[in-house]
């Protein structure tokens, strides 16, 4: 990829750099206040919360003596605890300890139990789990989850549709096979014949008919992925793709087959939008992808996720089962984010499927352009990744610190400062070189 090809993908640059920025602030500042409010809770008092760094633009004090600030650079933040030499926490202020009484020291990061130490570090990356859990659980609460027995809320303005399902159908079979439960629905539909046209057995106002609509998932875009093909391409949430190259797809499966199985060739995709035709040509993109035994596999993608036929009824998820969903969703985040790791570390797997800032912030901007949920999800999934990272031990980072402490519960001894840091110098170097091979695969990487 020319660095000349760069500027390009990134849309509206203004806009990218806001999204970037929003995104980068909201986790940022969740993080932070985790390890602010856990140290206040387990008695560590703090001078400073920062949302940004460098100049101070505006400052707070609260009655607790913390001085709540906006700083000129909105790249980060901090919570400098009492007692800290510097906004990192790695060192105290050994003068300013000196100068404290025993009762005073209690109140500082150095100077409380291991235990409240430990509690107020972890907190930082607890709390940005905390954060996508009730993200996502939210967006299940704001939309709803398709409810049993399957019944037809809308149906969309597609080929096939003008005489076949309508609001309020329920879907008895399709081809001949009885509807199971929603759980096992997409069983069902890999029994499907690839035609675009397909029977369906319906009950609509107590009697039950039989019709000839079109197929629950034809070629229809669901949604567009950040970072693809597709996007690039311009296509959108609702288009009915029709043809590839000229040759029709009848369903989202053939689509499929048909990119896979076309070695990266670019494709004609002829499109019906708010019912006037389309040509949208595209060239795929060979991605690495989680597949279902926990490894992954390469495949040509465009970029987009299937969509049924109609909008299917909803029912609101009470809160537990939301908050689960939500749960099991950053569970699988960050399985898929540690096996990922793991297969590019073992060669498995490209070395560029690791995004830097470059990256990160173009997914942003393109994630907002798709509209609110799909940036508040983003939102999520960052804050997901972020969480994660920060456990990992590496000196600097969360994760360093809780080895530290954990070396201290063992050992009865916290590491002397020489070794600290050093351990810190090399922490910092790991997180900077990572930082610039992200930013490299995000410039050279196709």
């Amino acid at each position: 990829m020319e660095l000349t090809g760069l500027l390009p993908d990134f849309g509206n640059l203004a806009f990218t750099i806001l999204a970037f920025l929003a995104a980068l602030t909201v986790i940022v500042a969740v993080h932070e206040y985790g390890h602010y409010i856990v140290g206040r809770w387990s008695g560590i008092k703090a001078d400073v919360f920062s949302i940004g760094m460098g100049p101070v633009l505006a400052s707070k004090k609260d009655r607790h003596g913390t001085s709540w600030q906006i700083a000129a650079f909105p790249i980060g933040g901090y919570v400098k605890f009492r007692g800290d030499a510097n906004v990192a926490s790695g060192s105290a202020d050994e003068s300013a300890m000196a100068a404290m009484s025993d009762e005073e020291r209690r109140h500082t990061m150095h100077g409380a139990p291991l235990w409240a130490r430990a509690a107020t570090v972890a907190a930082g990356p607890v709390f940005n789990f905390i954060l996508s859990i009730i993200v996502f659980a939210g967006l299940a609460l704001a939309t709803g989850v398709a409810r049993d027995p399957l019944s037809v809320a809308t149906p969309l303005n597609v080929p096939g549709m003008e005489d076949g399902l309508r609001p309020g159908d329920e879907i008895l079979s399709i081809a001949g096979i009885e509807t199971p439960p929603l759980a096992e629905f997409a069983a069902l539909v890999e029994e499907l014949p690839d035609t675009a046209l397909i029977d369906y057995q319906v009950r609509r106002d107590g009697q039950v008919i039989s019709l000839t609509a079109t197929h629950p998932f034809p070629a229809l875009v669901g949604s567009v992925s950040p970072q693809s093909a597709a996007i690039d391409a311009g296509l959108k949430e609702g288009d009915f793709i029709a043809t590839v190259d000229g040759t029709p797809v009848p369903t989202f499966n053939t689509l499929r087959e048909v990119v896979v199985n076309g070695d990266g060739a670019p494709l004609t995709l002829g499109i019906v939008r708010d019912g006037a035709p389309l040509e949208v040509t595209l060239t795929p993109r060979r991605q690495d992808i989680p597949s279902a035994d926990g490894g992954f596999e390469t495949r040509w993608l465009i970029g987009i996720t299937s969509g049924m036929v109609f909008e299917p009824a909803t029912r609101t998820p009470g809160v537990w089962e939301s908050l689960v969903s939500g749960a099991d969703r950053v569970i699988y985040i960050i399985n898929a984010s540690l096996s990922g790791l793991w297969h590019m570390i073992t060669g498995a797997i490209s070395s560029c499927n690791l995004s830097g800032p470059i990256g990160i912030a173009q997914v942003s901007g393109q994630a907002a352009s798709l509209g609110a949920t799909s940036f508040i999800s983003f939102i999520a999934m960052l804050s997901t990744a972020i969480g994660l990272l920060n456990l990992f031990p590496i000196p600097v980072l969360d994760g360093g610190h809780l080895v530290f402490y954990a070396w201290e519960a063992v050992t009865g001894n916290a590491p002397s400062d020489r070794v600290l840091n050093v351990l810190l110098a090399i922490g910092l170097s790991l997180v900077l070189s990572l930082m610039v091979f992200g930013v490299t695969n995000d410039l050279f990487c196709p």
